[in-house]
């Protein structure tokens, strides 16, 4: 993949980014919906991606940005200057943990690092774009329930494993599983990633979703297709 990705109303520029869009970024931006969504936070925005898929669907939101790495977010700020929504988006060079806002937050969104205790990446960038330490998860979870408004609603996508800690971890923050979609490579292989909405009313029963990505070798299923139709240009 080039440094330049364009998508159907925006492009981003990687260059600076140790962390690539991948697959995961642009099902959670695809997928990730909320009623209404007047303030967005992307956390660990990396190129912008999502955050850019967010004010793309939502035209009138106001869109702030957090990204840790200070060469990505200096790239998340280009990318949004450059774009159609420039007006509305801001990135922020900060750790999530030092972020402060003076809104709440309609929905609150985020590819969060998730290899914990994993093997560390050589490159000290990835490291911190993909791993993170234990702790992390309940932070991120802790500060996002601070910064909901009350009918918010924060999705992140995570491994299978991570997910489902995350959604008994956010209880004692008072935020419970609304929907799960279960994310699969193929209807051969076993579920890899969980996305995962949590609100404060939760969802009984809950709402759950089963997204496959490939039909056969390369060919991507119509329901990839019809989730990524309003922001890819190959479909």
């Amino acid at each position: 993949m080039g440094s330049i990705f364009t998508f159907k109303q925006f492009e981003v520029n990687q260059n600076g980014c140790a962390m690539k869009i991948n697959t995961d970024g642009v099902l959670l931006g695809a997928i990730a919906v909320q009623q209404h969504a007047g303030h967005i936070l992307d956390i660990g925005t990396g190129t912008g991606v999502i955050a850019m898929m967010m004010a793309q669907r939502y035209a009138d939101a106001e869109v702030d940005a957090v990204e840790i790495d200070p060469a990505a977010a200096a790239a998340a700020d280009h990318n949004f200057a450059a774009s159609p929504f420039a007006d509305r988006m801001k990135a922020y060079s900060v750790s999530f943990e030092k972020f402060t806002a003076a809104v709440k937050y309609d929905l609150i969104i985020s590819n969060p690092p998730y290899f914990v205790n994993d093997l560390k990446n050589p490159e000290k960038r990835k490291e911190i774009a993909r791993h993170t330490h234990e702790d992390f998860f309940d932070m991120l979870i802790r500060r996002a329930a601070s910064m909901l408004s009350k009918d918010g609603s924060l999705w992140m996508i995570l491994p299978v494993k991570q997910a489902e800690d995350a959604a008994v971890n956010a209880i004692l923050y008072k935020l419970y599983p609304a929907r799960i979609i279960h994310i699969y490579s193929d209807q051969f292989k076993p579920e890899f990633r969980q996305i995962l909405c949590l609100d404060f009313k939760g969802s009984k029963p809950l709402a759950e979703d089963h997204v496959y990505i490939y039909a056969s070798q390369g060919q991507y299923t119509d329901q990839y297709k019809k989730l990524l139709k309003d922001f890819f240009l190959a479909f």
